[in-house]
């Protein structure tokens, strides 16, 4: 799955597009330095019902933006994606 898919997956599970669920994370203050990424896995446990691997994919883009390494763009594996810059603003406004 692509890293890409991961967000379109958590926006169908919980209705929210990553966009509006990287607002929440940084109301919450989860973008500080030093916030560990078992406290994001568990808010997003809790109160969106995700798993560590979708909640994983949510921590890096809270952590590290919406950028992601080029080692899979452009390639045929399961995991490519088409660009390094993720798309926050939900499936319905992919370009």
């Amino acid at each position: 799955m692509s890293f890409q898919a991961y967000l379109d997956a958590i926006e169908k599970k919980t209705g929210r597009t990553p966009r509006a669920l990287l607002d929440e994370a940084i109301e919450r203050g989860y973008d500080q330095p030093g916030v560990k990424a078992g406290e994001i896995v568990q808010w997003l446990a809790d109160d969106y019902g995700l798993g560590r691997g979708h909640a994983m994919a949510r921590v890096h883009v809270i952590t590290k933006g919406p950028t992601i390494s080029s080692k899979h763009v452009g390639t045929d594996g399961v995991h490519r994606d088409e660009s390094v810059e993720l798309w926050l603003d939900g499936v319905a406004t992919k370009p």
